[in-house]
């Protein structure tokens, strides 16, 4: 299982490349929120591998604070970009989100280790250890909780609200594809949460591979240009 964290981590940082790359042709600014986010994702996924080798306080709290934290809400205020392209609510909520992500890291990064750090092994997922090292505050699990919520609702909220549009519309079938599988790949690390409750801790590594890969076909099927139909022409 801790191979898995360095594959997320490869196809992660292909997938922010691809991102930025378009925003560089597009300039469209969800664009380059969807990179930030999946910079997170990938420090996250990034912080699972080093933790395999070794034991980190910090790379322990990079770990949290964007896997638990950053990056569903970054990436979920990407799509919100996309789809609100009117007046300034867009970027007022993202002004609001990097303000609560300052204040996050703020927390998380000066939150002490507890002595079960002494005793951290390897061989165990990070996922089944750290709430017995990281001492997490009201305010971290608050946000923590606020943050998803946030994550959730803007991105696959907005995937699923888009892919619906487009099946409304009969057209540009390909977005609507790629609409859905965004917000299953969005849902699957949620769902690593969910086995984490259960005892099931090293699914969680599984599902953000599983995540990747779904936001990243789907993304290169909604970027694909489709080509036009052209009617053929009667005979005489």
């Amino acid at each position: 299982m801790h191979y898995i964290p360095f594959l997320s981590t490869l196809v992660t940082l292909a997938f922010a490349a691809a991102v930025f790359r378009r925003y560089l042709q597009r300039r469209g600014p969800h664009l380059l929120i969807w990179t930030i986010g999946l910079l997170w994702y990938g420090l996250g996924t990034l912080s699972e591998v080093i933790l395999g080798l070794t034991f980190s306080g910090l790379v322990l709290k990079l770990w949290y604070l964007s896997g638990a934290m950053l990056t569903a809400a970054w990436l979920g205020q990407g799509t919100l970009h996309l789809l609100v392209r009117r007046g300034r609510v867009a970027w007022a909520l993202t002004g609001v989100l990097a303000a609560v992500s300052v204040l996050a890291a703020a927390l998380v990064l000066l939150a002490p280790l507890a002595p079960a750090a002494a005793s951290y092994q390897v061989a165990q997922p990070i996922s089944s250890q750290y709430k017995d090292i990281l001492t997490r505050s009201g305010g971290i699990l608050a946000l923590t909780i606020l943050l998803n919520i946030y994550g959730t609702l803007t991105m696959v909220g907005g995937a699923i609200y888009s892919a619906f549009i487009f099946w409304r519309k009969r057209v540009l079938f390909n977005r609507m594809i790629g609409n859905i599988l965004i917000a299953a790949g969005a849902l699957a690390p949620a769902m690593g949460g969910s086995f984490i409750k259960i005892g099931l801790v090293d699914m969680l590594y599984l599902t953000e591979l599983v995540g990747a890969v779904l936001m990243y076909i789907g993304f290169l099927q909604a970027t694909t240009a489709q080509a036009t139909e052209v009617a053929p022409v009667p005979s005489q």
